[in-house]
């Protein structure tokens, strides 16, 4: 085991995330399986993914895409009608 020096902020932070896996998990949390949960969860993220997710889409697309909808909604309500 290696001693790690952290600050006030850092270790008030940690303890949320423990307490939060605690609950989660059912069961006590150490401080190093936090950490690792942190290392972890970091590792998962994908910033090229959310910049894909995040970027506009041509105007072609969102059209096709409303009609799409406007078409399926009438489905539906066609549908409903039948039901009545």
């Amino acid at each position: 085991m290696a001693v790690i020096l952290i600050g006030e902020e850092v270790k008030r932070e940690l303890l949320r995330i423990v307490s939060e896996l605690q609950i989660k998990l059912g069961r006590r949390v150490t401080l190093d399986e936090a950490i690792w949960f942190l290392l972890m969860y970091r590792r998962r993220k994908n910033p090229r993914l959310l910049l894909e997710a995040c970027k506009p889409v041509s105007s072609d697309i969102a059209d096709k895409a409303l009609r799409e909808l406007y078409r399926e909604r009438r489905r539906d309500e066609r549908r409903l009608e039948l039901l009545w």
